[in-house]
This record gives C-alpha cells, sequence and structure tokens, in this order.
C-alpha cells in the first residue's frame, strides 16, 4: 500500500497553512492558518485538483467561519475549545457528488435520537475480576495492531501495523487496554495535540466475544483520568453515526453531541457519518 497521507506545510509573505493530504480518505484537511484566507484557499485549490480529493475539511476558528460560507463551504460539526480553549468550526467543501449524499442520513438521525431517549446511565457493568486494565506500553505494540486487524477490515489510520502502532505510543498516544487470559481483547486510545492541549478519543475496538461486560465505557474513562492528569480538559470524539453502542457510550459519560461529518472517512469497506462528541473535563 502506498503513503496514506502526509503533512504540508505552505508559507509566503501574506499567509501560512498546515495541510494533511490525506491519500486514503481522499481528502485535504486544513489543520492550522495564519493570515490572508482567500489566499489560503487559492493555494489549496490546485492541490484538490491534482489529488482529486472530493472532500476538504478546513477546521476554522470562529472569526473566520462565517467568511468560508460565502466561499461555498458549509459548517459540519463544531469542536468546543479545540485551539486553546477557543472553538473549532469544522467547515467543509465537496468536489464530488456522491461523497456529499449520504443515503443514510435519517438513520442515523433516529439512532441518536435513541441514545438520547435512553438517558445517561452513569453506571458502568460489573466486569469479572479477570480482567486486567491497565495502561498500554511498547511491547504491547503487536498485540494491539492485532486487535485492530481484526476488528476493522478497513480503518483510515494503519492501526494493524505494529510499527505504526508503536510510533503513537512513543509519541502523542495514551492507549489504554483490557486483557483476559493474555489476550487484549479491548482497547481505546487518546490521541494529545500539545500545541493546542487537546485530545481525541479515538482507536474504539473490542472483540465481539467481549462485548457484554460494558469494557469500551470503562477504558474511556481511565483515558479521561490520564488527561487529566496531563493537565488536557478539550477532549472529543468522531464516532460512527451507525453505531448505537459508541454514540450511546459517549452521551453517557456527559459527551455533548455538535454535529456529524457527512462521509467522513472508510471504517469497514465504506466512507461513513461521522458524529461528534466533545466534553471539557475540567467541569
Amino acid at each position: 500500500m502506498g503513503k496514506r497521507g502526509e503533512v504540508k506545510i505552505l508559507s509566503n509573505e501574506t499567509f501560512t497553512v498546515q495541510l494533511y493530504l490525506d491519500y486514503f480518505n481522499e481528502r485535504l484537511r486544513v489543520d492550522d492558518y495564519r493570515g490572508n484566507i482567500k489566499k489560503v484557499l487559492e493555494a489549496i485549490e490546485p492541490i484538490l485538483i491534482e489529488n482529486q480529493f472530493s472532500k476538504c475539511i478546513f477546521h476554522s476558528r470562529a472569526e473566520h467561519w462565517k467568511l468560508l460560507l460565502s466561499y461555498g463551504f458549509q459548517l459540519e460539526a463544531i469542536f468546543s475549545g479545540y485551539f486553546n480553549g477557543s472553538d473549532n468550526y469544522a467547515m467543509t467543501l465537496y468536489k464530488d457528488q456522491e461523497r456529499r449524499k449520504s443515503d443514510v442520513w435519517v438513520k442515523e438521525d433516529e439512532i441518536l435520537e435513541s441514545v438520547m431517549k435512553k438517558g445517561k446511565n452513569q453506571e458502568l457493568k460489573r466486569t469479572p475480576e479477570d480482567y486486567v486494565f491497565r495502561r498500554a506500553v511498547e511491547k504491547d505494540a503487536g498485540k494491539l495492531a492485532t486487535l485492530y486487524r481484526t476488528v476493522f477490515s478497513i480503518y483510515p489510520t494503519p492501526m494493524d501495523e505494529e510499527e505504526y502502532v508503536l510510533k503513537m505510543l512513543r509519541t502523542t498516544s495514551i492507549f489504554y487496554i483490557v486483557e483476559y487470559n493474555n489476550e487484549i481483547v479491548s482497547a481505546a486510545s487518546a490521541d494529545i495535540n500539545k500545541s493546542f492541549h487537546h485530545a481525541e478519543l479515538t482507536d474504539c475496538a473490542t472483540l465481539p466475544t467481549y462485548r457484554k461486560y460494558g469494557l469500551m465505557k470503562k477504558i474511556l474513562v481511565k483515558l479521561e483520568e490520564e488527561l487529566r492528569r496531563e493537565h488536557i480538559f478539550c477532549t472529543f470524539s468522531i464516532a460512527r453515526a451507525l453505531s448505537f453502542g459508541m454514540n450511546a457510550a459517549f452521551y453517557q459519560l456527559g459527551y455533548t453531541y455538535t454535529g456529524r461529518m457527512t462521509n467522513n472517512c472508510y471504517i469497514y469497506d465504506n466512507l461513513e457519518d461521522m458524529n461528534v462528541w466533545v466534553k471539557n473535563l475540567a467541569t
């Protein structure tokens, strides 16, 4: 498989912008910028065309999202507190009609409504004593890759590769795992952005046989505790809109739904809509 993505920085006398060219998910993401917004948009247009990206995601500060509306972007979600306490308005532009269209939007609305009707049950299921919860270490990289390879046939990042997982463990991510009989049966991570002081709760995976104990909710609570110790209080997650269980877990843990990203990334064998959930760990 070729390169899944790369960071690119463009800079001149009128602007500087940090991009992520996401070849795997056929999209361009504007992660940070300063200067003339119009010039930024002129600079990224040829990149969209050259790479045949069908979606552009622009992480906009509060003072710029209305300007982006005038250039054809639309607001899909708000990541509260994303930029060192200031909100990120996730603006999107589509270059392909099929990428813009979702055939399951109403079904996803119904799932979200069901999640909220269920209520915020904060109780955690009892886990058998022989299940071990702990923070992952570097030697767990191989078993973590096996877990993700087993659970997901396709995933937006190469979590099925031991070297990639090891890199994440050594740099930006905290992983929490559950072991049973010396096997990792459930895991999730907090990917920390040290520049903007936020973290994404992501890479949530549990082997099907072990999904009856509510392991993921407990892992998420453990990750929140780790983030507070790191003084990271802005946290968010992007959950499959078709997954009742994951959306229910975040809602019950006090996260707020703030939007849905259409055909955002490949999971399993399709592009999927993703719900955005945010939480302030300081409150």
